[in-house]
């Protein structure tokens, strides 16, 4: 294991499985402590946790619905009573429905409310109870995993491309707030080859849906964390940047 960064602790909202597992990973080879976020997957977020140990890392389970401000708080006082401090927050808990954009009324107010309550409060939540944390130690970092969906108002629902558009200008208010000492940018990741499409809407045939990208394939959920851990660990002047992970979709 590589201790490039030894000391230093991520936390990852999500961390159960996809993009959020594949971050941990990372960083728990780059020597970082790993606290591993999860709402209701504890299976997925327990193997999470036997990876990052099987490469010498040191995790941190901690079961929260980043929707719940008095959770969030407690997670943080936890990450602070635990390692005494927080170089990286990486937002990347999510939820959608797969609801085809023309069917209005299938799109229901507990949808709408669910959708914004974790994917836009939840990031606000967590940056918030952990700012003062991130503060303490130079290189802060906040990286917002959005998606095109919130530039292209084209995903798995009118809600989620809504709930995306709001999590990338609230990475730039952030970005004004958090200045000097802790960057904030966004991933926008494309279409992922990850079980959050292939089960969420088996109906998608997702090599169809990038046939006609530039780079005509899906992301791996490695590929989005390479993005993730240039924001995280490479950079100290980008703050406020949208980075699309796309395969050239939005050119």
């Amino acid at each position: 294991m590589s201790v490039v960064f030894e000391n230093r602790v991520a936390l990852v909202t999500g961390a159960g499985t996809g993009v959020g597992r594949a971050c941990a990973l990372r960083f728990a080879r780059l020597g970082y402590g790993v606290v591993i976020n999860y709402s209701r997957s504890k299976a997925d977020a327990e193997q999470t946790a036997n990876e990052v140990r099987q490469i010498g890392g040191h995790p941190l389970i901690y079961q929260c619905d980043v929707s719940d401000d008095q959770c969030v708080n407690q997670m943080i006082q936890s990450v602070r009573d635990t390692f005494g401090r927080l170089d990286v927050v990486v937002n990347n808990a999510a939820t959608t429905n797969f609801i085809s954009h023309e069917k209005l009324a299938d799109l229901t107010e507990s949808m709408w409310d669910r959708m914004f309550a974790v994917n836009v409060k939840g990031a606000y939540f967590v940056t918030r109870a952990a700012r003062e944390l991130l503060g303490q130690t130079p290189g802060g970092a906040v990286v917002n995993i959005a998606s095109v969906a919130g530039i292209t108002g084209s995903g798995s629902s009118i809600a989620y491309c809504a709930t995306k558009g709001a999590l990338i200008t609230m990475t730039k208010s952030f970005a004004r707030v958090l200045a000097p000492n802790v960057t904030v940018n966004a991933v926008c990741p494309g279409p992922i080859d990850s079980r959050w499409i292939r089960e969420g809407n088996p109906e998608w045939d997702l090599e169809a849906m990038v046939a006609d990208y530039p780079i005509p394939k899906a992301s791996s959920p490695d590929e989005v964390a390479d993005a993730v851990l240039f924001f995280a660990t490479a950079n100290r002047m980008a703050t406020g940047q949208i980075l699309s992970v796309d395969g050239g979709q939005t050119l």
